[in-house]
């Protein structure tokens, strides 16, 4: 079986800190980017298979980014999954209507990601 892909788009590097190590524990192969327009460039280039996506990042927002991506024919396989501390239940059906696939709020704990993970791509 191939190594499977995350891209985790999040401009807050204790974030990033707290889920590469376990990403990467469990076998996936990572690639981060801070902003939207970085993130959109790193799909187009390594096609992840998740995309771990905040909401509020510079440049293009979560939501825009996840519109982009699922309206892409070459991209819109990747499976999303927005993480945010944006909770209330009208942002949660914002990120199903633009496509996500699962929606994560701050704080979670890093198993709680990996567990939705696990239940998206396995």
């Amino acid at each position: 079986m191939k190594q499977k892909k995350i891209l985790l788009v999040d401009d807050n590097e204790n974030i990033r800190d707290a889920l590469i190590p376990l990403l990467e524990r469990e076998g996936f192969k990572i690639s981060i980017a801070a902003d939207g327009i970085e993130a959109l460039r790193e799909a187009r280039e390594t096609l992840p298979d998740i995309l771990l996506l905040d909401i509020m990042i510079p440049k293009i927002d979560g939501y825009d980014v996840c519109r982009i991506i699922k309206n892409d024919p070459a991209l819109k396989k990747i499976r999303i999954i927005m993480l945010t501390a944006k909770g209330q239940a009208h942002e949660q059906e914002r990120g199903k209507e633009v496509g996500a696939d699962a929606y994560i709020v701050k704080p979670f704990s890093p198993l709680e990601v990996l567990s939705n993970i696990k239940k998206i791509i396995f």
